[in-house]
């Protein structure tokens, strides 16, 4: 199986788009802008999925579903979350289709207007709202832990998958609560439960931070963040939570009895990640040989290819190999037995290579008599032959070795490309030769965080949390600042 793939440093959108098809994780639809997620990149979702659902829970909250469409009228009550998501909305206008007259197809029956157009749901906080205000009379009612999953849509015209397309899977929370306290140390604390799931499962290191007023979630007064490097110099942002105040239960007229018998507007928060971290992990990890994953996300742990002459010598490689593949999913280790007779093992360890198995065991008629197998590493591509007897416990081991190594390799390609400057000539520089995060001062205006943006096409990615303060000089203007703020140029 020829991968092909053009190399990372030839062309890195190229190889992201061509490793994305080759490795059967998605692709285009007949639907402009939206993507068919494949069995192999949907499985790879479902893990994803399930921890999350698992670490959300743990912290108290609970799934709930809401109404795909939202009327008009309720994305209006809240002005600049409105302005926000206004250029991205799909609108339904009508509920009915008819013949055409002329017998030229099916056409939209003029008849069937809706009385209010129906918005497909970019964000679900409106409606949420709107239904919270019937779940919340009383202190007693709160807080409400509320986690959907979910599709959304929001319409984009340059599409890239996984990264941005029209309609993606993710998950949204959504809680109230009756202090503003809780609502922050809520923001803040899913900040940190997604920057510990990109880290200890994706293998993929974050920096914490806080958005801009400009980056700022449309309705929030603080949005939180954890941002992720590429290898290619570009920042992603991997996941956001927000403090939404009182704005959205001001605007749905949401009230609660407090406990000394006053009414007061209930406090929110709104936090979200979505299938672009499929696109962060395959742009951290992936080398030009093909994806490179987790082991604790890989749908396929071990792969074990026979390499054999004739279905004899099968039958006793299979005899051999079945108590190991016993033993390793009594271990909880996710393995496969590839005895197709339909492809070649070559074939076969360039198709795992490129969808990135992180172990991959073969088993001849040479390692029948000694009693071994060939173990092959897909994040060092490192081989070795080990007693059968010591294989379970060395994939365990090895297993352990590559989640920790992908994260180390990441966190050390990071590192290196975090790099302080304080002039604007430096920071321009810096942008074009190397790339990654550029640590600046910053005079904390919106003019000129625009100018920046305008000029370089780097943005602020994040207020780096908690803060350290370090008294400067802004790099562009010479006025006072407090702290140093990433600029990157992102997805």
């Amino acid at each position: 199986m020829g991968k092909n793939l053009t190399s990372r440093n030839e062309d890195y959108s190229k190889w992201y788009n061509e490793l994305v098809v080759k490795a059967d994780l998605a692709e285009n639809s007949g639907v402009r802008g939206c993507m068919v997620i494949k069995p192999y990149g949907f499985a790879i979702w479902e893990k994803m999925q399930a921890q999350l659902d698992r670490m959300f829970k743990e912290t108290g909250h609970e799934n709930a579903y809401f109404p795909l469409f939202i009327p008009k009228s309720y994305l209006s009550k809240e002005a600049s979350h409105v302005e926000g998501f206004a250029k991205e909305c799909a609108v339904v206008t009508h509920y009915r289709l008819k013949n055409a007259e002329d017998g030229s197809g099916i056409v939209v029956d003029e008849d069937a207007k809706l009385e209010e157009e129906l918005i497909v749901r970019p964000t679900s906080e409106t409606i949420i709202w709107d239904t919270y205000r019937k779940w919340i009379q009383s202190y007693r009612d709160l807080p409400i832990m509320v986690n959907q999953w979910a599709n959304v849509v929001r319409w984009e015209m340059r599409t890239r998958l996984f990264l941005r397309t029209a309609e993606f899977l993710w998950q949204e929370g959504h809680t109230a609560h009756a202090t503003r306290k809780e609502a922050m140390e809520e923001a803040e604390q899913m900040m940190h439960v997604y920057a510990e799931f990109a880290e200890s499962y994706m293998g993929v290191p974050v920096i914490k931070g806080t958005k801009t007023a400009s980056e700022r979630f449309a309705g929030a007064e603080e949005t939180f963040c954890i941002e992720a490097l590429m290898q290619d110099g570009k920042a992603l942002q991997a996941g956001t939570s927000h403090f939404l105040g009182q704005n959205f239960a001001k605007a749905f007229d949401v009230k609660f009895a407090t406990k000394e018998g006053s009414q007061d507007y209930v406090w929110a928060t709104s936090w979200g990640v979505s299938t672009r971290l499929m696109g962060a992990l395959i742009m951290t990890h992936s080398d030009d040989n093909g994806l490179v994953l987790p082991p604790k996300l890989a749908p396929i742990q071990v792969v074990i290819v026979p390499i054999y002459k004739g279905m004899e010598q099968l039958d006793v490689i299979a005899e051999k190999v079945e108590p190991v593949v016993k033993s390793l999913r009594a271990k909880g280790i996710s393995v496969k037995f590839d005895k197709r007779d339909t492809h070649k093992p070559g074939f076969k360890f360039n198709e795992y290579e490129l969808k990135g198995v992180p172990i991959r065991l073969a088993v001849g008629q040479r390692d029948l008599e000694n009693g071994t197998f060939e173990v092959a590493r897909r994040d060092t591509l490192e081989k070795e032959s080990i007693s059968a007897d010591e294989i379970v416990p060395k994939v365990e081991r090895l297993l352990e070795d590559i989640q920790m190594n992908i994260y180390d390799r990441a966190l050390n390609f990071r590192e290196n490309h975090i790099t302080p400057v304080d002039s604007y000539e430096a920071f321009k520089r810096v942008l074009e030769d190397k790339g990654g995060f550029v640590s600046a001062h910053w005079d904390g205006t919106m003019q000129t965080e625009e100018r920046i943006k305008n000029e370089t096409k780097a943005t602020i990615r994040c207020i780096p949390f908690p803060a350290e303060n370090e008294e400067g000089t802004c790099m562009v203007t010479g006025k006072p600042s407090i702290q140093r703020v990433l600029f990157a140029k992102a997805y």
